[in-house]
């Protein structure tokens, strides 16, 4: 195994890492923010107040994004187990 290969299976690793966190990460982001400024805004300062629409857009993310991220991890196992045989030698 070259290290060239070793940092070709490394990069893509955190791209299908950052492929896969990323909507699911964006959605909670952006209903974080929603809900903050709506505080702010009704000076609300309940701080478990965020936490069910967050959930609420991480599992509508998750449901919607499901088959994407299903085939994107598919293709990543079938690089790194087609390539077995490289990383051998």
């Amino acid at each position: 195994m070259t290290e060239e290969l070793v940092m070709q299976i490394g990069t893509n690793a955190l791209q299908t890492m950052i492929y896969l966190a990323g909507p699911v990460l964006l959605a909670a982001m952006a209903v974080g923010i929603v809900v903050s400024i709506l505080q702010a805004i009704t000076q609300i300062n309940e701080a478990t107040l965020t936490f069910i629409p967050k959930i609420i857009a991480v599992v509508l993310t998750l449901m919607v994004m499901a088959p994407w991220m299903l085939r994107i991890m598919q293709e990543y196992a079938i690089s790194i187990f087609g390539g077995a045989g490289e990383m051998i030698h």
